[in-house]
């Protein structure tokens, strides 16, 4: 096992780890207009500010759910696994060299998912919660920190990838 196939390795498990942090949270979109509001795939939160209770957070899974959410959901958790059985074989790769092939393809699958997960999320930006227009997001909403974790999984398995497939030396 060469040093970049470990580099390559590390960097799908941190990933892995930033993909799993962004599915955990329902912050993938926030506002502060009217009340603090995060808006995830399938959950949303609302602060309440009437109540005098310490937890005034009221979080509750909209009706219907948006199609397109639910997809960008389901293709990150596909996404994870294939990034997971990557991180597996580039450990079995230490004792069985001939499975880093399969791991670099099961990476690139990954990789992939994660790419039509980044399409297909901001075409919901127009339901009535959010009232903006696909691809485009209104003033009054900012993207929130499961988002950016998304985006850092996205771009770090791209790395990955590029250090799996050792794209990054010349060939001779």
């Amino acid at each position: 096992m060469d040093k970049l196939s470990i580099i390559s390795g590390a960097l799908f498990l941190v990933a892995d780890l930033f993909a799993i942090a962004s599915l955990s949270m329902p912050m993938w979109l926030v506002s502060d207009v009217g009340g603090y509001t995060s808006i995830g795939l399938l959950q949303t939160c609302i602060e309440m500010y009437y109540e005098s209770e310490n937890d005034n957070m009221r979080c509750f899974t909209p009706h219907p759910l948006r199609f397109e959410w639910v997809l960008t959901f389901i293709l990150i958790v596909l996404g994870i696994l294939f990034v997971s059985a990557t991180v597996v074989l580039h450990a079995v790769s230490y004792w069985k060299e001939a499975v880093i092939k399969v791991a670099r393809w099961l990476g690139f699958v990954g990789m992939l998912l994660f790419c039509n997960a980044a399409i297909i999320f901001p075409v919901a930006f127009d339901m009535a919660q959010v009232g903006g227009k696909a691809f485009h997001l209104p003033n009054n909403f900012q993207v929130g920190i499961s988002y950016i974790f998304f985006v850092l999984a996205l771009w770090i398995t791209v790395i990955s990838e590029l250090f799996a497939g050792k794209v990054c030396l010349p060939r001779f």
